[in-house]
């Protein structure tokens, strides 16, 4: 038997484990990621918990095999722009080219314009130049080229970008650069040939600032972890999940692939385990307690080569994840005249009013003032001391006086429930808009489509985004209000190498590219095999990114023939915008190698509850502005194939699922839970003229 696998997603408010022990079964634990009076790292506290180990006492190092992560470090880093200082070193003349960006206006009316803030603090200017076809227009003076960096480096910078014009595809003065840099010192050199190896200065420049702004403080936290789980270099192999949706050692992740760390666990969890149960058109919906993910899949996994994330570009595949600020730590806000959810959070210190740290109300509280959710089925871990129950009378005080304010205010008569309700509105049309942005604004009817939920807010809406999006089926795995952890455990090794080519595409070409192939091949199985991967174990997968001449939007297609390219790129391109343009040369803008490391087959035993005991009881709760006597059960113990009609809350460890009134929910054989709308919604009436600051609020979105 294999030691003991511990998968865990550390989240902006709580870190979720799912452990497998050495006989193949599951178990699973939730704790707080920031309890700075209790432990130093939630995932450590984690693994202890989970082995019943007392502070202080040793891991058992020799009894775990493997721990594999995703974190959230660096997208906290470069949301709160707490990264490594870093300074950027670039071609003479350029020094603003990443400030000036390409001049876009994400708000075309907005006046007072707000740039983001830039990354890097420092630029130095190299006086060289090559040109677009790799003439040297200006040497690389070497001589100043040390001196500047000396400078830099006596100014206290450790991170540097190196990001010169065409260093893309013509690489020996960044190559000179780089080795300068390492001989002063740095400990952080991003070269950008090596980080984004594709034409576009901004874009390339950007991401090279990204990984070198962010890859100390990963690696700080990387050697951290490694450190109390291998303190002599021995004991068990330690993997991060990486934005593109796959694992790698922790000693080959870096910044630019570690923004979607946890999130893409959630993906692959979702797609791994609705595909089991027969579901092959998915909307992902992963609800946590800072934010919500959304993501599309009909498939495949869909990857986007260039985003923005915190306002700042980076060109990297990421699984397509689209993340809006309502998550049940989500602050609730009335500003006089409407009223607000997010995008603030409680974060998980001081949390949500319930969790009894004088925090502000939030989304989690709206449901224990209805009574979706109820302290007698969460764990005593709350308060200052970390013993406490949900503090239910704390809640019910703040929203009975923000009720009365909202009343002085609209001059509408609001109880605490109904104000409540309202702001769980606003929360569900600003997650279901999420997921139209990513599915209906590009052409797809998800009508027929699972709405696959999962997160540890994820059930307490489903019913509600579903119904907003007319989709009438939702699946809940077990393991749902962990799916990220678990996706995370059941991820391949994966590594991907981008080359440009930026030429007409011809079967002449295709035989040219034919050696860089090959190398691309040979250096990412190379990288997976590294990792303990056997050759019988790897596939590879090759794709272009095409374009019309032009146009400035490459798709992916699979390599293959000239004529196989132009037909996939074609349709793609005929889904997506609606026409294609015959008349037009295509051009390779890209080429990629993926090498995948297929992981283990996992056979998840349940480890859920033999209990016999379904009704907990029940209990009163406020569901479509009405009350109802609603039973609270123990999903371990619902029966399969018997449905449970809405109203009803399905209780278990790591989650909550809230079924709405003219919702059914059904277990499989498999413990899987599918919620379907049995009662059709009913039709919509005038919401009238009268001032309401609920729908004031979605309307203004």
């Amino acid at each position: 038997m294999s030691g003991w696998q511990f998968w865990i997603d550390r989240g902006g408010t709580f870190t979720d484990v799912v452990a497998r022990r050495p006989d193949g079964s599951t178990v699973t634990h939730k704790l707080l990621s920031e309890n700075p009076r209790i432990y130093d790292d939630a995932a450590i506290q984690g693994i202890r918990e989970i082995l019943g180990l007392a502070n202080g006492d040793p891991l058992p190092f020799e009894d775990i095999s493997a721990v594999k992560m995703g974190t959230t470090v660096a997208t906290n880093a470069l949301l709160e722009r707490e990264g490594e200082p870093t300074a950027l070193i670039t071609t003479s003349g350029f020094a603003d080219a990443l400030r000036i960006g390409y001049q876009a206006r994400p708000e075309l009316f907005a006046l007072d314009i707000v740039l983001p803030e830039m990354l890097y603090t420092k630029v130095v200017e190299i006086d060289e130049r090559v040109s677009a076809d790799g003439s040297i227009i200006k040497p690389l003076d070497v001589s100043a080229a040390r001196t500047l960096l000396e400078e830099v480096r006596k100014e206290g910078f450790n991170a540097i970008a190196i990001a010169l014009l065409h260093g893309y595809r013509y690489t020996e003065h960044e190559r000179m650069l780089d080795e300068i840099a390492n001989e002063i010192g740095f400990q952080q050199i991003s070269v950008s040939h090596e980080v984004s190896p594709l034409m576009k200065l901004v874009s390339r420049g950007d991401t090279t600032v990204v990984d070198a702004y962010l890859s100390p403080i990963l690696r700080r936290y990387v050697n951290s972890v490694d450190e109390k789980l291998r303190p002599e270099g021995l004991g068990p192999n330690l993997m991060f999940m990486q934005s593109n949706g796959g694992l790698t050692d922790a000693h080959h992740f870096r910044g630019k692939d570690a923004l979607l760390s946890g999130p893409a666990g959630g993906v692959v969890g979702m797609v791994r385990t609705a595909e089991t149960a027969g579901f092959d058109q998915l909307i992902g919906f992963d609800m946590g307690g800072t934010s919500t993910d959304v993501s599309h899949y009909a498939g495949e996994l869909e990857r986007t080569h260039e985003t923005q994330v915190a306002g700042v570009r980076v060109r990297a595949p990421m699984i397509h994840i689209h993340t809006v600020a309502a998550g049940g730590g989500s602050i609730l806000h009335f500003d006089g005249s409407r009223l607000r959810v997010g995008p603030d959070s409680a974060g998980a210190d001081p949390g949500p009013a319930c969790y009894g740290n004088e925090g502000p109300l939030a989304i989690t509280d709206a449901n224990v003032l209805l009574g979706k959710l109820r302290p007698e089925f969460f764990p005593h871990v709350f308060g200052r001391d970390g013993d406490q129950p949900l503090d239910v009378k704390t809640v019910t005080e703040k929203f009975d006086e923000l009720a009365k304010e909202i009343s002085q205010a609209s001059g509408i008569p609001q109880s605490a429930e109904s104000v409540a309700e309202g702001f769980l509105s606003i929360a569900v049309e600003n997650m279901a808009n999420a997921i139209k942005k990513i599915s209906v604004q590009r052409g797809y009817d998800i009508t027929s489509y699972t709405l696959v939920c999962f997160g540890g807010a994820g059930g307490q809406h489903a019913c509600l985004v579903a119904d907003r999006l007319g989709v009438s089926r939702i699946h809940i795995h077990p393991h749902a209000g962990v799916l990220s952890a678990l996706g995370i455990g059941l991820a391949d090794i994966r590594h991907l190498s981008e080359g440009a080519v930026e030429s007409v595409l011809s079967e002449e070409l295709l035989i040219d590219l034919e050696p860089k192939w090959i190398s691309m091949e040979a250096e990412s199985v190379n990288v997976v095999k590294k990792q303990g991967v056997l050759d019988n174990q790897i596939t590879t997968m090759k794709r272009f990114g095409i374009r019309y001449a032009g146009s400035d939007t490459a798709l992916q297609v699979d390599a293959g023939s000239c004529s196989a390219v132009q037909e996939s790129f074609e349709e793609q391109h005929r889904s997506r915008f609606g026409f294609i343009s015959p008349e037009k040369e295509l051009i390779i803008e890209s080429m990629q190698v993926e090498a995948v490391g297929v992981s283990d087959s996992v056979d998840l035993l349940s480890g859920q509850s033999d209990t016999d005991q379904d009704l907990l009881g029940v209990f009163s709760t406020v569901m479509n502005g009405e009350p109802h006597e609603t039973p609270f059960v123990a999903r371990a113990a619902l029966k399969t194939g018997k449905p449970v009609l809405g109203p009803a809350v399905l209780v278990e460890e790591t989650g909550t699922t809230v079924i709405e009134p003219g919702w059914s929910a059904t277990a499989s054989e498999n413990g899987d839970l599918i919620l379907e709308r049995v009662v059709a919604l009913p039709d919509r009436v005038a919401i009238g003229t009268d001032v309401d600051p609920v729908q004031l609020e979605i309307f203004n979105n």
